[in-house]
């Protein structure tokens, strides 16, 4: 259950990260990063942003709305970046997954004493002190609000990658590995947006260069 336990421990300021997208065989792993005032989050979590949650258990047309409540909340500050599928193939995923969640913190230009929540396991690198929360986005308010921002963030991304790349799929899929996917990838062969390095793409044995 969302609370905000976690951030009472942390105290202000506290960020909460998280990050979408490491799964998938094209496009961007995105990371973002919410920070609000403890009293500003406890008033919230009893009226706005009362349905906040783990993304992945919010239908997409929530995800949508309650990413537009987030951003246009007073207090809060939020910023959503990401780690390109050519950092993703010379960094590897894990890496450019905290890349983005580092950009993401500093996006917030805060400086002076910080806490940042992460969901999931340690991130090294990132520009302040940490606490990593296994299921973060399904116990810590601050990091559900992350989770909604990546995920619709990458969301829209894939839109944009189902207009310059018809016939793959994105739209519906999201880049993840499915049968339609895979099946197109197979036709058609990758777009300039799919990660090299992950397994059906180099398995298709390209050319150098492409």
């Amino acid at each position: 259950m969302v609370s905000l336990d976690f951030e009472h421990e942390a105290g202000d300021v506290v960020v909460g990260v998280d990050e979408a997208g490491r799964g998938p065989l094209a496009g961007g792993v995105y990371a973002a990063a919410v920070s609000l005032s403890i009293a500003r989050a406890e008033a919230l979590l009893a009226d706005e942003w009362s349905a906040v949650n783990d993304s992945k258990k919010l239908s997409e047309k929530r995800r949508e709305a309650l990413a537009e409540t987030i951003k246009a909340t007073d207090g809060c500050k939020w910023c959503v970046a990401s780690a390109s599928p050519a950092e993703i193939d010379r960094l590897n995923i894990l890496r450019s997954t905290h890349l983005a969640m580092r950009r993401a913190v500093e996006g917030l230009g805060f400086g002076g004493k910080v806490t940042i929540l992460v969901d999931g396991l340690p991130v090294p690198g990132l520009p302040f002190p940490s606490r990593n929360i296994v299921k973060g986005d399904a116990k810590s308010l601050l990091i559900a609000a992350a989770s909604i921002l990546a995920k619709t963030a990458r969301d829209a991304d894939c839109l944009r990658l189902e207009a310059l790349y018809p016939g793959y799929g994105f739209a519906r899929h999201k880049g993840y590995p499915t049968p339609e996917h895979l099946r197109a990838l197979a036709k058609l062969g990758p777009c300039p947006e799919h990660r090299r390095s992950f397994g059906p793409v180099s398995q298709l044995q390209l050319p150098l260069g492409i």
